[in-house]
C-alpha cells in the first residue's frame, strides 16, 4: 500500500507528463510552503507570482520559484531566519536537500535562497523507485529557488487560502487582482537574459480568461518603484492599455512561445499566439481602481 506521499508523486507526475524533475521539484515547494506556515512568515508575508497562481488558483502550466513579498516594510526581517524551518519540513518528508541562503554580490530589496536536491537520491531514498532512478543521471539536480521583496510596492490586496496538500495548511497570498498587477508588471517591463519571458505572456492569458481584473493602482506602484512609469499624473485604464499595445508589437512571440512551450502540458495551445491575439487579449481587460 503506498502512503500519502507515494500517492501524491504518481498524480503529480502524470500532472507533469511523466517529468520526474517537475514532480519533486512540485512536492519541494509545497513541503517548504507548509514548513513557513508552521513559523510566523506568513504573518509578514504574502505568496505571489506563476507558481502562487498554479498552487492557489489551477494555473495549467510548472514554474519553478516560490516568490514572497513581505506585506509592509520590516525593520530587521531576513529570510535566513526560516531556512531551517522549511529544511526540517523537507526533513521530516524523507526529502534530504541542501537549503542555503544566496549571497548577495549588490545591495537590493530582494533575498534569496536555494533548496537543493539530487533527483536520483530522492527517488531512491524517499519514493523507493530505484528503477526509475537508473533512467536519470547520477549527478541530476532539482533545484527550487525562494525569493522575498522586502521592500513591497504599496496598494496590494491580501486574503489567506488553504493547500490540501501533502496535508492541509493555510497561507497568505496576494488577492488575485493584485497578483494580476504583479504579472503585468513583468509583462510590460522584465525581460530575462535580453529575452522576454513567455511565462508571463501565458499567465496574462490566464488571468483574462478568469475574468480577473486588474489592481491598477498596485501596478502603478510597481512601474513607479522601478522608474518605468513616471508621468505626474495617475496611471489610468487608457494609458494602461496604450502602454500594453505598444508593448505587444515590440514582442517576438515565436522566441516567447519557445520560452513556456516546456512548462505546458499541451504546446498547441500557443498556437494561436500572435501580435493580433494578444491585441485581442488587452482590449478584455477590466482595470480595477
Amino acid at each position: 500500500m503506498k502512503n500519502a506521499l507515494d500517492q501524491l508523486f504518481d498524480e503529480y507526475q502524470k500532472r507533469n507528463n511523466g517529468s520526474v524533475q517537475q514532480t519533486i521539484a512540485e512536492l519541494i515547494q509545497l513541503i517548504a510552503l507548509l514548513g513557513l506556515s508552521r513559523t510566523d512568515f506568513f504573518a509578514k508575508a504574502a505568496f505571489y507570482g506563476g507558481t502562487a497562481l498554479r498552487i492557489v488558483y489551477g494555473l495549467d502550466r510548472f514554474s519553478e520559484d516560490l516568490d514572497f513579498s513581505l506585506r509592509a516594510p520590516l525593520s530587521g526581517f531576513t529570510l535566513d531566519s526560516y531556512i531551517s524551518g522549511i529544511r526540517e519540513e523537507l526533513a521530516s518528508f524523507g526529502f534530504v536537500t541542501e537549503v542555503t541562503m544566496r549571497e548577495k554580490k549588490v545591495i537590493t530589496p530582494i533575498e534569496s535562497a536555494f533548496i537543493k536536491a539530487t533527483t536520483r537520491q530522492v527517488l531512491i531514498e524517499t519514493f523507493l523507485e530505484p528503477q526509475l532512478a537508473r533512467q536519470l543521471h547520477s549527478e541530476e539536480v532539482t533545484k527550487v529557488k525562494l525569493e522575498i521583496d522586502t521592500d513591497p510596492p504599496p496598494e496590494a490586496g491580501f486574503e489567506v487560502r488553504y493547500v490540501d496538500d501533502p496535508v492541509p495548511f493555510s497561507i497568505a497570498i496576494y488577492d488575485p487582482a493584485s497578483l494580476f498587477a504583479g504579472k503585468m508588471a513583468a509583462v510590460l517591463a522584465r525581460s530575462w537574459n535580453n529575452r522576454v519571458k513567455g511565462r508571463d505572456w501565458y499567465d496574462l492569458v490566464f488571468f483574462v480568461r478568469k475574468n480577473i481584473p486588474l489592481n491598477l493602482r498596485h501596478l502603478e506602484a510597481r512601474l513607479r518603484q522601478i522608474k518605468f512609469y513616471t508621468k505626474i499624473e495617475p496611471l489610468d485604464d487608457k494609458s494602461f492599455l496604450g502602454i500594453l499595445s505598444e508593448r505587444i508589437k515590440t514582442v517576438n512571440f515565436t522566441q516567447i512561445k519557445e520560452d513556456v512551450e516546456r512548462f505546458v502540458r499541451d504546446p498547441r495551445e500557443l498556437d494561436v499566439w500572435s501580435k493580433e491575439f494578444f491585441l485581442h487579449v488587452a482590449g478584455k481587460i477590466q482595470c480595477k481602481l
